[in-house]
Order: C-alpha cells, then structure tokens, then sequence
C-alpha cells in the first residue's frame, strides 16, 4: 500500500482526489493538509511514501515545501499537482528533487499512475508542461533582479526596495530596465506580469 500525503488549500478538490484516489486498491490517503506550512507537521506525524502538494497555497507554496522537505531529508517522495504550467516552476520543482509534476485537469488515473512511478523511484512529468518549459529555455533574470520584480508585484515603491536591499535607488532602476529588457515588455509592471506567467518569481 502507497501511503499518500495530499495538500491542497481547496478543500472539495482536496476531498474529490482523496476519495478518488481512495478506490485504488494500491493507494491510501493518510493524511491531509489545507496550507503549506502544515506540511512538515503532517510529514513527520503520518510518514507518507508520496506527498502529493498543490503549488498554490497559503503559508508556504508547494515548491517552497518540496524544497523544506529535501532539506531536512523527508524520505517521502514528492509530486506536484498544479493548475499552473509555468517553465519556471517546472525547472524549480526539478531542482527540489521533485519526481512528479502533473496538470490539475489531468484524469485521476493519471495522478495514480504518477504516484505510483515516483514512489518506485521514478520520474512522472506531464508532457505538455515538459515541451513548454523546454522551450522557454533559462530564466535570463538575476537573482537580483526577481528580487527586485517580486517586491515591485508587491506594491513596494522604488525608494523603499532600496533601503530593503541597501541600494540606491538609481541601481534599482537600473535592475528594474535590465528586467524589462530581458523580457521584452514596456513597464516594470509588465514586467512583473511576464516574469510571474513564466514562474521565474
């Protein structure tokens, strides 16, 4: 029996999969989460062989948790149930050690099939949303430079990124123009936007 851990902040999505998953002889819901810094909690309590963790979520996203479990050594292999195919998020997932990574429309027997390949050991990724990220190639932005984007998303005016990152603020225009470019968009807030579809911040 494949012990399943299943977070997710949508709870009749949550309840839907579980139940669905629960009519696999081979596949067993042992625990559940609603938000993203419950999942180390329930890792711990419940010893999942698979956590199954939407990218969405409040309290810590689901890659910001795969990667919290691959540092503190979690055995449960990890796969990503996600509504957003963004190449960024992809490649981050990846890089977290991430075995699965499967599209939220995607039929619950691929979701089974996808658990069940990552805990033997192997890798489930969702075809579309591999050729997508394949063809966006690298994230072009610095670190510097989503930092910068993701306060910008945030609302926070230049004048107080600088003194968030001990900048003036001439150079966090500068990061901000170097951003535009690379992306190829107008604004600093086109910018954001493009920078957020393809998961690069």
């Amino acid at each position: 029996m494949i012990r399943i851990l299943l977070a997710d902040d949508e709870h009749l999505i949550r309840g839907a999969v579980a139940a669905l998953l629960g009519l696999e002889p081979d596949l067993e819901v042992v625990a559940e989460a609603g938000r993203g810094d419950e999942v180390a909690a329930a890792v711990a309590a419940h010893d999942p062989d698979v956590a199954v963790l939407d990218i969405d979520m409040p309290g810590a996203d689901g890659l910001t948790v795969a990667e919290e479990l691959a540092a503190a050594g979690a055995r449960c292999a990890v796969c990503i149930l996600t509504s957003f195919g963004r190449p960024g998020y992809l490649r981050r997932a990846m890089a977290a050690g991430v075995r699965g990574f499967v599209a939220k429309d995607a039929p619950t027997q691929e979701l089974a099939a996808a658990i069940r390949k990552v805990h033997g050991g192997g890798r489930y990724l969702d075809a579309e949303l591999a050729a997508t990220a394949m063809a966006a190639g690298d994230n072009p932005l610095t670190e510097r430079e989503r930092e910068i984007l993701r306060l910008t998303g945030a609302g926070t005016e230049t004048a107080r990124i600088a003194t968030l990152l001990h900048l003036s603020e001439g150079t966090v225009r500068n990061y901000l123009s170097t951003a535009m470019s690379k992306l190829g968009e107008p604004s600093r807030f086109a910018a954001v936007r493009a920078a957020q579809e393809m998961g690069w911040i």
